[in-house]
């Protein structure tokens, strides 16, 4: 089955080139079956991915190293769940997933819209066949997936430890379907500036994959800032790594688009804006691919130095220069028809959001790359820390959760002073409640942290008072209770309800974010079993160690018991895995159990108030000698014998002092990251989810509104 791989990567290649010139040739000449004939070579292109996809996945299942990328990246002792994800850990299964997953995104796409827009359509479907090209091409000739291993290997060096974590296995596909879903939009973008079709229809057309992939994009930076949280043995979940901003750039682009669209929609203005923003998170999607596979900048999730960065340099300048002439070309077809007609608007509430959230995404650009720029101006390499982000970031934050409460509350058009008072008037209060409670409390150490709470008063009290007031308009009309009536609402407003819905996960996110960022406590301890150490007005005790021993890994860990003014709260045991090496060369037949990678486990007491996160280090420095002797006395064991000394030497450090080093946090809130991410994602379900047959009806009123004639009460002619 393996040897079937090559082939069909070539037929994948062919069919790619096939489509592309039946589809500009069905769009110049305007004839259907050409522009057919394109469209089935991308349902063909994901048939033959999808089986190549599938043999990869079998191989990793039956453990085959004959095949290098199993043999790279799995063993016989990873378990199955990790062997079916261990595909993408590696540089060719990832880029085999890429393509797989853009060929099945596009397929969707294309099949949808198979009878709307056909000239914009068959431009869009030589795009993404482009796309697949150049990500099949660099599978046929650069990174082979079906790289066979003579003679093969009895064993694996087994995945890399520190992915052996759930949330790290889904990250990678939830991005990767963010990113191939960004290529949608995109590409349809395209060929509405190609064949001159710039109404709102491409828009329309498009829309749900925009959302989709925002939702993808973000659900797989949560899950990848989770994994750092949990795994890593920082104590952090976001330290503005080039890869984590990379996937965070086109985000940020791309919720502005989904914003600034509506007013296009409404008011027919911002045409230029948003075929520029669709096409910008485009090319930030393929710049996110190209960071993780280049390796020109450090980080601890690229894949490393590699061969690829310069064709994918070289695809980014084809795509800015090539998206660049054509907006230029089409810009007296962009012109708005409409104009502004009040600052008091929420067209104007939108289009200062965008401002902010393409401002984010500069000042993270600039961050990201400043090494790259610095060592090109100085000839010296010098990068830009968390506090440098902080900096200029946790203002543009304020900004975002003031407009997601200034935005919905505002009419479009224009807006009376009046309306302006009644409108923000609670809110208003709501907020100096809120910032007085807090001065109250105490809670001062943070000016920011103060302002970012304040303003999420007022943002949770517009989007409580729009549901209110919508839910009070949906009983006076139909009769209905209030939870009838609150679903009601929804399900026949589904974008603008889901929205609100996603503004109010965006503002618990970033309050756990400045909660646990500006009134966390951190300490750095070295305990030995019954000493102690204090940290956040809590005192944690080294009870004792523990350890444990399988064929993947040794675990060596402690006990703590964790107290607050006498009283017991927690009893956490973080622990540190160690899995052997291949390496036995430098690291010793014993040595390579013990000095090869490894992985920290943590003690994590959650809850909606506070986390105590701990981490141990243990301290191998007395066992050392013990295992270099081991090395030298049997360097010829046999894997029984082994077993014996390993266990042995396990034993000798439970028995002896069993020093560690520990990682003590406690931080606030951090909890409502998670919970106001789930709450996001929430709101975009509802958002995506198709309106039944029933909510698109129009309500009557239980009876007739009676207008009362003239003396009986009515209001005064031109009152």
């Amino acid at each position: 089955m393996i040897r079937l791989g090559p082939p069909l990567l070539v037929l994948a290649l062919a069919v790619e080139a096939w489509g592309i010139g039946a589809s500009i040739y069905g769009a110049r000449t305007r004839r259907q079956k050409w522009i057919l004939s394109g469209r089935r070579a991308v349902y063909a292109l994901a048939g033959l991915l999808t089986i190549c996809f599938a043999i990869m996945e079998a191989a990793f299942l039956r453990s085959d190293f004959s095949m290098a990328i199993v043999a790279e990246h799995s063993s016989t002792t990873t378990p199955a769940f990790y062997r079916a994800t261990a595909a993408w850990s590696a540089q060719e299964g990832s880029l085999l997933l890429w393509v797989w997953l853009l060929s099945v995104w596009s397929s969707l796409a294309l099949y949808v819209n198979r009878d709307r827009m056909r000239e914009v359509t068959a431009y869009a479907q030589a795009v993404l066949l482009g796309f697949a090209g150049f990500f099949t091409g660099l599978l046929v000739f650069a990174t082979p997936p079906f790289a066979l291993t003579s003679p093969a290997p009895l064993e694996g060096v087994g995945l890399n430890p520190l992915l052996r974590h759930p949330s790290m296995m889904i990250h990678p596909p939830m991005l990767y379907s963010g990113y191939t879903l960004c290529a949608v939009p995109f590409a349809f973008a395209i060929g509405a500036l190609a064949a001159g079709r710039l109404d709102a229809e491409w828009i329309r057309r498009t829309r749900v994959f925009s959302l989709a992939a925002w939702a993808c994009l973000g659900f797989g930076v949560l899950l990848g800032a989770r994994w750092s949280y949990a795994e890593l043995g920082w104590g952090g979940y976001w330290g503005w790594d080039p890869v984590e901003n990379a996937s965070l750039l086109p985000w940020l682009t791309g919720t502005a688009f989904l914003h600034s669209i509506q007013v296009q929609e409404k008011r027919g203005m911002l045409k230029v804006w948003n075929v520029s923003l669709v096409l910008g998170t485009g090319i930030l999607a393929i710049l996110g691919t190209f960071l993780v596979r280049s390796g020109i900048l450090d980080s601890i999730h690229a894949f490393g130095a590699s061969t690829l960065g310069k064709p994918f340099v070289v695809l980014i300048a084809v795509l800015a220069i090539g998206s660049l002439l054509l907006v230029v070309y089409r810009l007296p077809s962009l012109r708005s028809e409409g104009r502004l007609e009040s600052l008091l608007s929420r067209e104007v509430a939108f289009l200062l959001n965008n401002l902010v959230l393409v401002g984010l995404c500069c000042v993270i650009l600039w961050g990201t790359f400043f090494p790259l720029i610095s060592e090109a101006v100085t000839g010296t390499k010098a990068s830009l820390g968390p506090p440098w982000f902080d900096r200029y970031v946790t203002p543009l934050a304020l900004m975002l959760v003031l407009l997601a409460g200034v935005g919905p509350a505002l009419s479009w058009g224009r807006m009376s002073l009046a309306g302006l008072r009644r409108v923000f008037a609670v809110p208003v209060g709501v907020a100096l409640l809120v910032l007085l409670a807090l001065l109250a409390a105490g809670v001062g150490g943070s000016a920011m942290a103060l302002g970012l709470f304040t303003l999420a008063g007022f943002t949770a009290a517009v989007l409580v008072q729009e549901f209110w007031l919508g839910t009070r308009a949906r009983r006076a009309m139909t009769g209905e209770s209030a939870v009838p009536a609150v679903v009601s609402l929804v399900r026949r407003n589904r974008r603008r309800y889901g929205g609100y819905v996603v503004h109010a996960g965006i503002v618990l996110l970033f309050v756990g974010v400045a909660a646990s960022s500006a009134f966390q406590h951190v300490s750095q301890v070295r305990l030995r079993p019954g000493q102690s150490a204090r940290v956040g007005g809590y005192d944690v005790r080294y009870v004792r160690p523990t350890s444990s021993l399988d064929r993947e890994r040794i675990a060596l860990g402690a006990v703590l018991d964790v107290r607050k003014d006498g009283r017991h709260v927690a009893t956490l045991v973080p622990s540190r895995n160690y899995y052997p090496a291949l390496d036995q060369a430098s690291l010793g037949r014993i040595g390579r159990f013990f000095n090869g990678d490894s992985t920290s486990e943590l003690g994590l007491r959650s809850s909606l108030r506070r986390d105590i996160w701990t981490a141990m280090q243990p301290d191998l420095g007395p066992l050392q000698r013990d295992i270099r002797q081991a090395d030298r006395s049997f360097p010829d064991a046999n894997p029984r014998l082994e077993g014996f000394l390993v266990s042995t030497l396990v034993r000798r450090y439970m028995a002896g002092p069993a020093g560690a080093d520990f990682r003590l946090i406690v931080s606030p809130l951090v909890a409502w990251i998670w919970i106001g991410g789930v709450i996001v994602m929430g709101g975009a379900m509802i958002a995506l989810l198709p309106a039944p047959a029933l909510g698109r009806r129009r309500v009557a009123a239980p009876r007739p509104a009676r207008v009362p004639l003239e003396g009986e009460g009515a209001a005064p002619a031109g009152s």
